[in-house]
């Protein structure tokens, strides 16, 4: 499933840059549809194919974690402004700021916040990924139709140095007033590449 989601990112990607004599707000939107529609067809077909939404869980969460090892890549490149994260906060602003907002095009809150400021919560009232979106009646109380954000923020916490654990709290697919993803950190991790999880 990795390598076919792998290709259809090229090829979103290809969209994008060949869209780039447009304005950029019509090509983010371009691109964003084209991820919304490829993505439901990707859920539903694992849905299909492992026929346990538990399992769905952990594939969208393996697929997101080595997509974000790639995506942090594109990320630095296009934000020379975002300088090194010493702390789990400002982590958690560049994420939210400059993260979601370049690669979904919405900007979560972070709330919830532990004492110890090392752990907190993403609070979307938007989330692009579960437009249109109806979960079938076996998944609602199962399936986290966005696990793969999860993954994503886990890969690219893991390629700068943060070792964090991410899952999802409430969806509103799930019947939540919004949808809130928790982040928490383990620990700083020395200067290595991840093993991947292909």
């Amino acid at each position: 499933y990795y390598n076919e989601y792998k290709s259809y990112l090229r090829y979103s990607y290809s969209i994008a840059m060949s869209a780039r004599g447009r304005n950029a707000v019509e090509t983010k939107k371009i691109s964003s549809e084209l991820f919304t529609l490829t993505y439901g067809c990707m859920v539903a077909q694992l849905l299909k194919d492992l026929e346990n939404p538990d399992e769905v869980n952990k594939q969208l969460e393996k697929m997101g974690y080595n997509i974000g090892v790639r995506l942090i890549e594109d990320f630095l490149a296009n934000s020379p402004t975002v300088k090194r994260c010493n702390t789990l906060e400002e982590a958690a602003d560049v994420i939210s700021r400059r993260g979601f907002s370049m690669f979904l095009g919405i900007t979560p809150e972070v709330k919830n916040w532990t004492v110890n400021k090392d752990e907190f919560s993403l609070i979307l009232n938007d989330n692009p990924l579960a437009e249109f979106v109806e979960l079938p009646n076996h998944c609602n109380d199962s399936l986290w139709y966005s696990n793969v954000i999860c993954g994503v923020i886990r890969g690219a916490m893991e390629m700068v140095q943060m070792k964090v654990e991410v899952f999802f709290v409430q969806d509103v697919l799930r019947g939540a007033d919004n949808t809130e993803i928790r982040v928490k950190f383990v620990k700083i991790l020395e200067d290595s590449l991840p093993a991947g999880e292909d």
